[in-house]
């Protein structure tokens, strides 16, 4: 990945886009959008899609969330400390002594999540999980009227820490899932920007997946490809205390998934295969029996059905605040995808035989 690509991606992954909060980072990626795209498109809810060859067939949508987990602020006690709830699926247990961000209308703040420490808990206390209820945030102020200066009741948050380099190819980053597919729909229309293809192409870069799949839904309506493939990241099962019997077995490094089930098309995911395997490009196979928590569940039965496939890149640590992932992998995944465009022509026939 060149430096101009790892710079991008790094000022995705640092936009801060909670569910329902997507705006800056939707206007970061209209911009690189509008660098490659024939059109770019805004909804209402604030979807932003990439339109290149908008008159060629099929349409085909490449859908990526840009939204991350986070939290809201609810409460404000007479001390000044901060409660809050949860956007989309937070772990209670790695909340705890993080450090976060407030996004203020002023702009952003640091604060600290705090609980009772375990100098002062009671032996069962140690045991169990501290709920989100009874965690709180610590911004440095003294009192409710001090704080309410600052922070307003809706105001959203997420976790502070940012894109840094592991060993090798592997980077650790919150918000991974799922800004990374978003950076790579626009590296896929990048890529696509000086080739002649016949397949009309909609980068969508989607809102509100982590609290339920909303945005791709009225995206895919107002699309209505005839070909939709989800890129999202997977769980990746090469760490200790893991069933790979019931979670299969996925390694970061090891290429590009590729789905297959009920929620795919067949056809779709044989030529992603095949792609795969004609251009040499890495890639493992997961399974799922049933429709899967991304926005390819939505695009699948939007209006009277689309060919869906999904792509994803493998992630360890998934909805923390160090989301591992490898450079090597997202890069397998773009060549796929431009290959598979490619690849999809007007007599292209989806229909499952």
């Amino acid at each position: 990945m060149d430096e101009q690509s790892f710079s991008f991606l790094r000022e995705l992954v640092d936009t801060p886009s909670p569910s329902g909060f997507e705006q800056p980072i939707q206007r970061l990626v209209r911009e690189e959008l509008e660098k490659f795209a024939d059109e770019v498109k805004t909804d209402v809810h604030g979807n932003v899609i990439g339109i290149k060859n908008p008159g060629g067939s099929p349409k085909i949508m490449l859908a990526s969330h840009c939204d991350e987990i986070g939290f809201m602020v609810k409460y404000i006690d007479e001390d000044g400390f901060i409660y809050f709830s949860s956007i989309g699926g937070i772990d209670a247990h790695i909340v705890p002594g993080q450090r976060v961000k407030i996004y203020t209308r002023q702009g952003s703040i640091l604060g600290v999540v705090g609980k009772k420490p375990i100098h002062v808990m009671e032996k069962e206390e140690r045991k169990k999980v501290v709920e989100l209820s009874h965690q709180w945030i610590d911004i440095g102020v003294s009192s409710k009227k001090e704080a309410e200066k600052i922070v307003e009741i809706g105001d959203p948050i997420t976790f502070s820490p940012g894109l840094e380099k592991l060993q090798g190819n592997l980077v650790v980053s919150r918000g991974f899932d799922d800004k990374m597919g978003v950076f790579m729909i626009c590296e896929v229309l990048k890529a696509l920007s000086d080739q002649t293809i016949e397949a009309s192409v909609f980068a969508a870069s989607t809102v509100q997946e982590e609290i339920g799949l909303r945005g791709a839904h009225t995206a895919a309506y107002f699309i209505n490809p005839q070909v939709g493939i989800a890129i999202d990241v997977d769980v990746a099962t090469d760490f200790p205390e893991i069933n790979k019997k019931k979670e299969g077995d996925i390694r970061i490094g090891k290429g590009v998934v590729i789905f297959r089930g009920p929620n795919i098309n067949p056809k779709v995911e044989e030529m992603l295969v095949q792609t795969a395997k004609e251009e040499r490009i890495p890639y493992q196979l997961a399974g799922e029996s049933r429709a899967t928590p991304t926005d390819a569940n939505v695009i699948q039965i939007s209006r009277a059905g689309v060919a869906t496939g999904l792509v994803s890149v493998p992630l360890r640590y998934l909805h923390t605040p160090v989301e591992v992932l490898s450079l090597s992998d997202i890069e397998s995944a773009v060549k796929l995808l431009v290959s598979f465009v490619n690849q999809v022509k007007k007599e292209t026939n989806f229909i499952p035989k």
